[in-house]
């Protein structure tokens, strides 16, 4: 069975053969949207579509500037917190016993290439594993937690420190949630396009330097447990994403601490789905 890689070009759904983009509403003669939204909430008609796709001669190579968010409108985004046992220990914090669940909001979503706008002189990085859900639903066994997702795609928990500390008890929400703290994709792939599904490596680096390196197999709640957990709580809905923690070797427990700076290139790798490269750049404000 052949994966499926779906991404975002130019708001429009894309299916990614090869490097090339084949327009999913184009190619389907309008049985299927070019929103990505919508192909979420029908997607396993839309993977048994997809697979059945082929390259005809006329796709044009994917720019990688013209992609954006490969799930440009969740309804819901939840991060985990310290879900590494190595970032609980390198932030000397004890090991969580159940999911540390928290918010990004929507509006900081943004493509694989986007630039970072830096809110102050304490923002980190988080690379991370994200879950889309495909089908939505309440109270997920574990065992079919698989069933509802539609696949994993490569994404940035940017991280405002000074704003997430500005107080005590902290508040992660605003602080991770600035314009483009969320960059994501380039592409959801389906999770037949992992040898395991639970053990993918990531890692992240600036400027060419690796500051973070690990496996999904490291996750103290793996994915299905996630799902599982969270479905309890809150009703998951297509196209929902789910932020799923980061490894070791963040920048605000070093010793010296490290924050990014404009100019700095952050460059985030996870094994199978592809890589982000967002440029730091100096905040302007918003009018």
């Amino acid at each position: 069975m052949t994966a499926v890689r779906m991404t975002n070009l130019a708001g429009r759904a894309a299916l990614d053969l090869e490097g090339r983009a084949i327009d999913v509403a184009d190619r389907s003669n309008g049985r299927f949207s070019s929103d990505p939204m919508l192909l979420l909430a029908d997607w396993e008609r839309f993977c048994e579509w997809a697979r059945a796709q082929s390259l005809r001669g006329d796709e044009t190579v994917i720019d990688p500037d013209a992609i954006g968010p490969c799930v440009p409108a969740p309804r819901s985004v939840f991060g985990i917190g310290l879900n590494y046992k190595d970032h609980a220990a390198e932030a000397n914090l004890d090991i969580p016993k159940s999911p540390m669940v928290f918010t990004k909001f929507p509006s900081c979503l943004a493509g694989p290439h986007a630039d970072i706008p830096l809110t102050s002189d304490r923002v980190d990085w988080e690379v991370e594993l994200v879950v889309v859900i495909g089908r939505g639903g309440s109270d997920i066994p574990e065992e079919r937690a698989f069933d509802h997702v539609a696949g994993y795609t490569a994404g940035q928990d940017i991280s405002d420190r000074r704003q997430q500390f500005a107080d005590k008890p902290p508040q992660f929400s605003l602080g991770k949630s600035a314009r483009a703290f969320g960059p994501i994709g380039p592409a959801i792939v389906t999770l037949d396009g992992f040898s395991d599904p639970s053990d993918i490596a990531l890692n992240c680096s600036i400027d060419g330097e690796m500051v973070q390196q690990s496996r999904t197999s490291e996750l103290i709640f793996p994915v299905p447990q996630l799902v599982s957990f969270i479905s309890r709580w809150c009703e998951l809905a297509s196209g929902d994403l789910i932020f799923t923690g980061t490894p070791a070797g963040v920048g605000s427990v070093r010793d010296p601490r490290r924050y990014l700076a404009p100019g700095n290139l952050l460059e985030t790798e996870v094994e199978g789905i592809g890589r982000l490269r967002n440029r730091c750049i100096s905040r302007t404000p918003q009018h």
